[in-house]
């Protein structure tokens, strides 16, 4: 067996990153009344993207 190819890994933890990112931002503007600013969007998305990377290497698919 083998694990996700790392084109798989790296655009499931860029889309975790964005919308975490996103989430983040829609929470921040409902609390505080004013954007999330960019580098706590980014900070948010990065700190997300450790698990899911670390997750993504685990998963390995079935052969078939």
């Amino acid at each position: 067996m083998s694990v996700l190819p790392f084109w798989q890994r790296l655009l499931i933890t860029l889309i975790a990153m964005l919308v975490a990112s996103w989430i983040a931002g829609l929470i921040w503007q409902s609390v505080f009344r004013f954007p999330l600013p960019s580098y706590v969007g980014g900070s948010v998305g990065g700190l997300a993207a450790l698990p899911v990377w670390d997750l993504l290497k685990r998963i390995r698919p079935n052969d078939m």
